[in-house]
């Protein structure tokens, strides 16, 4: 029997995850192989904590260099995360002429360039399917499934512990802090959730799915991002009422040689497929020039589902190893040669609807003032609403547009805060009407 032999570095709730599928399905993944796939060395600062799995001592090392410089070794599998020191024991697995599988979506969003040039004079290959959406499986889809298309745009719902906040937010009327606080109790949301909760996690995603789907390179600090920390129930609740929900919300596009690429709260009709992924689900949606709108859901991270898109690498892997061939399909997709270097259009540039929301004290004329500045800046109201009179006799006035430019949205709004009768910085939210 044919063994081709991997090791890890990071035994910790993915690596746990990764050992558990090598231990159960063993027998199931030589049947699909024709060969045996064996982990033989774990790396890990901490090798003595109870997982719950129960591990040859041997198998055991705190060195990462004993898993990347064994020359029985040909596939790595990193599941430490973060920029360093995961970068420099990539690069070195590289170096060695070993596959590289991770989970490391940061790592890539950063370094993706020089990680994948070196893997490709290397001739090996970098496999990242569990970089994005966790158990989707979004990137082969991209890179095999639907490589015949021309994509013209990716949406995404990329963030489980987002999507949970304002899932429970909408349906609960509740606040985001309260909500956040339980999230961190069930362990939906890190004890530092600011990675989750301002959008950097969704971006570093955006920039892998807008690379795969344009073919193109990504800044990943030319990605607008904003977060859901100033989203409230109040804006939750107008949204129904306008008949949107609120997702945070990745978005590339491609188009007049531009691509967009932003990561903020987006209210999105209700009858549209994304507006239903609730809780900590992921989904993906794919425009193609043939094959259409296509959406893949489910669960974006948590051990098994992650463990199982890494172990589906894996598989990948092994069968081109036994193949002794060229690698079937490049980490890209395409040659790095072959990509284009399209700019990144502003957000200045952007043309939409928006949802405006000002908290103003309930005096004759306000209204008449907020329209008149709008007015000024080629703004158009398509709609408004002003609820009753409220303690203090402060009240909401909320203002859906139609089509402005994001530039005049700003002027207008920061010349509205300067207002001796507005109690509250005034707040935006951006619409996607057209998800096609």
């Amino acid at each position: 029997m044919k063994e081709i032999k991997a090791g890890l570095i990071g035994l910790g709730t993915i690596g746990t995850g990764v050992v558990k599928v090598f231990q159960k399905n063993a027998e199931l993944m030589e049947k699909r192989l024709g060969a045996r796939l064996r982990l033989v060395k774990i790396a890990d600062l901490d090798i003595t904590t109870d997982r719950g799995i129960t591990l040859d001592p041997a198998l055991l090392t705190t060195d990462a260099y004993e898993v990347i410089r064994d020359p029985n070794i040909k596939v790595v599998i990193e599941l430490i995360g973060g920029y360093e020191p995961a970068r420099t024991f990539v690069l070195e697995a590289i170096a060695q002429g070993k596959h590289v599988i991770t989970a490391n979506k940061a790592l890539l969003a950063l370094h993706g360039d020089e990680i994948l040039s070196a893997a490709e004079k290397q001739g090996v290959c970098v496999m990242f399917e569990a970089a994005v959406a966790g158990g989707i499986p979004v990137i082969s889809a991209i890179k095999e499934s639907l490589c015949a298309n021309r994509f013209r745009s990716v949406q995404g719902i990329l963030n489980g512990t987002c999507n949970y906040i304002l899932s429970r937010m909408s349906r609960e009327g509740l606040e985001f802090e309260a909500v956040l606080k339980d999230a961190q109790a069930q362990g939906y949301a890190e004890a530092d959730p600011t990675f989750d909760i301002e959008g950097v996690d969704t971006a570093h995603k955006l920039a892998i799915l807008i690379s795969l789907c344009f073919g193109t390179r990504v800044d990943f600090n030319s990605i607008y991002t904003e977060g859901i920390s100033n989203i409230s129930a109040l804006d939750l609740q107008f949204a129904k009422q306008f008949g949107y929900e609120i997702k945070l919300l990745a978005i590339g596009k491609l188009g007049y040689g531009k691509v967009e690429a932003r990561v903020h709260p987006t209210m999105i009709p209700i009858s549209h497929p994304l507006a239903d992924v609730g809780g900590v689900f992921n989904a993906v949606r794919l425009q193609g020039d043939f094959v259409g709108p296509v959406m893949l859901h489910g669960q974006g991270a948590g051990m098994d589902a992650t463990a199982s898109a890494v172990m589906g690498d894996a598989m990948t892997v092994a069968r081109d190893l036994l193949r002794k061939g060229p690698l079937r399909t490049p980490s890209m997709g395409c040659a790095l040669a072959v990509r284009s270097d399209f700019p990144v259009r502003s957000m200045e540039e952007l043309v939409g609807h928006y949802y405006l929301r000002f908290g103003v004290l309930d005096r004759p004329g306000v209204l008449a003032q907020i329209a008149g500045i709008l007015g000024n800046h080629d703004i158009s109201i398509a709609s408004m609403m002003q609820p009753e009179r409220q303690v203090g006799g402060a009240v909401p006035i909320v203002i859906m547009t139609h089509d402005a430019g994001e530039a005049n949205i700003r002027a207008a709004l920061e010349e509205i805060d300067q207002l001796d009768l507005v109690r509250e910085k005034s707040h935006l939210i951006r619409i996607e009407n057209d998800l096609a």
